[in-house]
């Protein structure tokens, strides 16, 4: 997985607009008093939605003085999770997990299929910012292994054969249907359902 950096190119401002200061101010107020720090992920996430799905460096230290704490600790969370975008992404971005379980069934194959079709780098945007890619960590779907995310969508039961299909797809601006490429529903096991068969509602 490579390191997050801050993109080179970064405005020299940021503040929250009228809908996510408001945001802000509800997501502050269900902690204590003097407890607004808590909040802090919560925040960097709604700069993170009002700026084209990443977070400017001016993000961080206007959300540093909103929470009244340190610039380096909301840094220190920010270029902590995966799910921070320091850099500008692509309209689709695409996130294949490499964690052991979706590793151990294939999630190479899914990098390759973006290296293919997107970039070989991660974090490298299409000339017409069209999308981009990175590896991360478990998504929560390891059930479903190997599978990526798409902007707010799960991908599942993928691999190299259907995952180029679904970013073909990418490349000509259509969304491709989200869920399992299996045929499952949900979580069921991969040979359908094999226990309460004859259960009736009462």
């Amino acid at each position: 997985m490579s390191l997050k950096r801050p993109a080179k190119n970064q405005p020299e401002n940021f503040e929250f607009n009228t809908s996510s200061h408001e945001s802000a101010k509800i997501m502050i107020s269900k902690y204590p008093k003097g407890k607004q720090q808590s909040a802090v992920m919560a925040l960097l996430y709604i700069a993170q939605k009002q700026n084209d799905n990443w977070i400017p460096l001016a993000a961080m230290k206007y959300i540093a003085k909103f929470l009244d704490m340190p610039y380096i600790k909301v840094y220190e969370v920010a270029s902590f999770y995966s799910m921070y975008n320091l850099s500008p992404v692509g309209k689709y971005f695409i996130q294949v997990c490499t964690t052991t379980p979706c590793m151990i069934r294939g999630a190479n194959k899914l990098v390759e299929a973006c290296k293919e079709k997107i970039s070989k780098n991660e974090s490298e945007l299409l000339s017409d910012k069209n999308c981009s890619w990175m590896e991360v960590e478990c998504l929560g779907a390891c059930v479903n292994a190997p599978m990526m995310q798409i902007n707010d969508d799960y991908y599942e039961d993928l691999d190299k054969e259907k995952t180029l299909k679904i970013l073909d797809k990418i490349l000509k601006d259509e969304l491709p249907k989200p869920g399992s490429y299996r045929g499952r529903i949900n979580n069921e096991p991969e040979n359908n359902r094999k226990t309460l068969m004859d259960f009736k509602n009462a």
